[in-house]
This record gives structure tokens, C-alpha cells and sequence, in this order.
């Protein structure tokens, strides 16, 4: 059987495997955005008044805290080796999609300027939708201050961006493409993926996510490379989450006020 032959034999499954690949990871993430989405809306509090926490703390407990954090980063990782198991089960290596150290220069250069490409104009919209009372105030943090907060808070702003990167851009990508969808269709999938689970936050969260999963979806064509776009996304986030535990208290209420 050729190479071709095998493909469109186990082409039929591939919609399966996408399911449950996204119900186990990102999916599940996104039905649950929905929901939350829905409560707040239906909540007797204004959108914009509320408040969507990332990273909260689980137990005041300091080290019983500690133990529940870095097992949900480790957990939240599981989909990711599952993802690329299957793909290299199809002889597609994680090389292939551009998750290697071949290119350190070209995957910091590139991933810091996307960064900054897109966390100014980020955190613009984000101001912007609440002003316009379309999304939730975001709390980057809501873990205690203890000495491991911020070595918790790099790995898991580093774990959201291989969560995300692979499964998003990498698998889902790759496994549509087998699929025989067009570029277009397979760059809105991967965005409105992106952006769904991010409702929990609100409506401007869900467009400007999608608008930077098409920024990431256009660069992955183009370059066959996941590995900038993670180090673009642990930028992103270490920024947000460790900056918000480091600003001062009186910036942080002026911008809870602002809202």
C-alpha cells in the first residue's frame, strides 16, 4: 500500500481523533468558557463588573497549594503528549511541525516580536472591551503571595503556551490538512478554537484571542514552525501574570476602577 493509499485509509478517523483530542484538552475548556460565559451574563451584576481569576489559588494551605498548582500544570500536558503520539504514530515528528532547538535565534527573534506585535494592541482591546461592558475585568493572578508564586506562574504561563501552541496550531492544523480543508477554513477553526475558550473572560477576550490565532495560524503556513509562536505565547503571559503580581497596589486598583 502506498504512502498516499495509507493516508486516505485512515483519513476517516481523523475526525474522531480530532473529538476526543479536543474534548480531553481545549474543547472541554471552550464548553466550559460558554458556560461561564452564560452565568455571567445571566448574573445580576453588570459583564464588566465582574471578574474572570487565571491562576487562583486552590487551598490556603501554602504547600498543600503549591502541590495542587504543579500537578495541574503537569495534567494539563497530558493532551499534549497525546497529540503528538498520535501524529508520530502517522510518522509525523514533532521536528516536523517545527518543535525543535534547531532554530534558537530565528524562534526568540521572531517569537519576542510577535509578542510585542500583539500584547500592545492586546491589552488596548482588552481596556476597550470594558469599557464598552462587553468583557470581565481579568485578574492575572489570584495565588497568594508565597516565595514559589512566581516560579509557579512562569511554568504555567510556559505550559498554556505549549497547551495551546501544540494542540491549536500544531495537531489541529496538521490533522485538518489531512482532511483536505482549505487554508481559510483551517485558519478560522484554529482561531475560533483559540478564541472559545477564552468566553470565560468575555467577548472582547474571544475576538482578540481569534485575531491572534489567525496572526499564528498565517505565521505557521508560512514557516512550519511551533516553536516561536510558544515562546510569543510564554512572553505574553509571564508578562501578564507575573507583572500583575508585581505592579503596585494602587495601579492595580486604578485599573479596576478605570473599568
Amino acid at each position: 500500500m502506498s504512502v498516499e493509499e495509507q493516508q486516505q485509509s485512515t483519513r476517516p478517523r481523523y475526525g474522531t481523533e480530532i473529538t476526543i483530542v479536543l474534548l480531553l484538552s481545549l474543547g472541554q475548556s471552550a464548553i466550559y468558557s460558554i458556560v461561564s460565559l452564560t452565568a455571567k451574563l445571566t448574573a445580576e451584576a453588570p459583564l464588566a463588573k465582574q471578574t474572570a481569576t487565571l491562576n487562583p489559588t486552590v487551598s490556603p494551605r501554602p504547600y498543600l497549594d503549591l502541590t495542587y498548582q504543579l500537578l495541574g500544570i503537569f495534567f494539563a500536558l497530558i493532551p499534549v503528549m497525546l497529540a503528538l503520539f498520535l501524529l508520530w504514530r502517522d510518522h509525523i515528528r514533532p521536528r516536523d511541525l517545527g518543535i525543535d532547538f534547531r532554530k534558537p535565534g530565528f524562534d526568540i527573534g521572531w517569537g519576542a516580536g510577535l509578542a510585542a506585535g500583539i500584547g500592545l494592541p492586546g491589552l488596548l482591546l482588552v481596556y476597550a472591551a470594558l469599557q464598552l461592558g462587553i468583557n470581565a475585568q481579568i485578574r492575572p493572578s489570584g495565588l497568594d503571595a508565597y516565595w514559589w508564586t512566581l516560579p509557579v506562574l512562569i511554568l504555567a504561563a510556559v505550559q498554556n503556551a505549549v497547551l495551546e501552541e501544540v494542540i491549536v496550531v500544531g495537531y489541529l492544523m496538521t490533522r485538518l490538512r489531512s482532511l483536505d480543508l482549505s487554508p481559510v477554513w483551517i485558519i478560522a477553526a484554529s482561531a475560533v478554537l483559540r478564541g472559545s475558550y477564552h468566553l470565560y473572560q468575555g467577548f472582547g477576550a474571544f475576538i482578540g484571542n481569534a485575531i491572534m490565532g489567525v496572526v499564528f495560524a498565517l505565521f505557521y503556513l508560512r514557516t512550519k514552525r511551533v516553536m516561536p509562536l510558544i515562546v510569543a505565547h510564554s512572553l505574553l503571559d509571564i508578562v501578564a501574570f507575573v507583572g500583575y503580581e508585581l505592579l503596585p497596589a494602587s495601579w492595580l486598583d486604578w485599573l479596576e476602577s478605570s473599568a
